[in-house]
């Protein structure tokens, strides 16, 4: 991760010194804002290869500085929150976050994940298809989108590299911390249920009747199998 540069928006000055000190010690270049327009704006100015997102700011919340960043960037974004609820990490995610960490949490497991952001963000391609081709469904790798009847998809990042994952193990049934390790970089908690509502997600964007899918199908009890021929033909 070195020679990359991060963009902290936090409000609270000591932690996010802390944090700024931990990173810039291995390498990163960090940035700091402490309220939601600030960190806008320093976004405009960029660029940033990631940035670190806290949900409670004196401003504009967390929530709504994604959804500003969202309309215009796919930088990759990790939140933070002091709050529990897991409506709020789904809310996160749904808006296009990366990822989630909720405080307290230790500097050594917010720099593993946002190494695997950035991995996702930029993955080693060599040796595959750049394009990954099934019936009406195309997904490209290097420009990081998916094209049903070649009309892009709207997907965050994370729903992509999900997607990719799928379709990369097409026929082989994956459960879902096969998944997590694949998208995260990192084996977590056996039943994340975010998993769940990225794949609702995508089905929403790729299958022609989410409700009943023929392209990510669920195994229960096992997890989830992208199918190679969804069409039969």
């Amino acid at each position: 991760m070195s020679n990359q540069r991060i963009l902290i928006i936090d409000d609270d000055d000591r932690l996010a010194a802390l944090l700024a000190e931990y990173l810039t010690a291995r390498g990163i270049a960090v940035d700091r804002r402490g309220d939601g327009h600030g960190g806008l704006a320093a976004l405009r100015r960029g660029p940033y290869d990631a940035v670190v997102l806290d949900v409670m700011l004196p401003d504009l919340d967390g929530f709504e500085v994604l959804r500003r960043l969202r309309a215009t960037s796919d930088v990759p974004v990790l939140m933070l929150t002091a709050r529990g609820e897991e409506t709020d990490r789904i809310v996160g995610l749904e808006l296009g976050a990366d990822d989630y960490l909720p405080k307290p949490f230790n500097p050594r497991e917010l720099l593993a994940r946002l190494r695997a952001v950035l991995r996702r963000a930029r993955p080693g391609t060599e040796g595959r298809p750049a394009v990954l081709r099934f019936g009406r469904l195309e997904i490209d790798r290097d420009a990081r989108v998916a094209r049903l009847d070649g009309r892009p998809r709207d997907l965050t990042g994370h729903q992509f590299d999900l997607l990719l994952a799928l379709a990369e193990s097409a026929g082989r049934a994956l459960s879902r911390d096969q998944l997590m390790e694949k998208v995260r970089g990192d084996a977590l908690a056996a039943f994340d249920r975010s998993i769940d509502v990225h794949v609702s997600r995508i089905r929403a964007e790729i299958e022609d009747d989410p409700r009943h899918p023929r392209r990510i199908l669920t195994l229960r009890g096992v997890g989830y199998l992208f199918t190679r021929d969804p069409e039969g033909g």
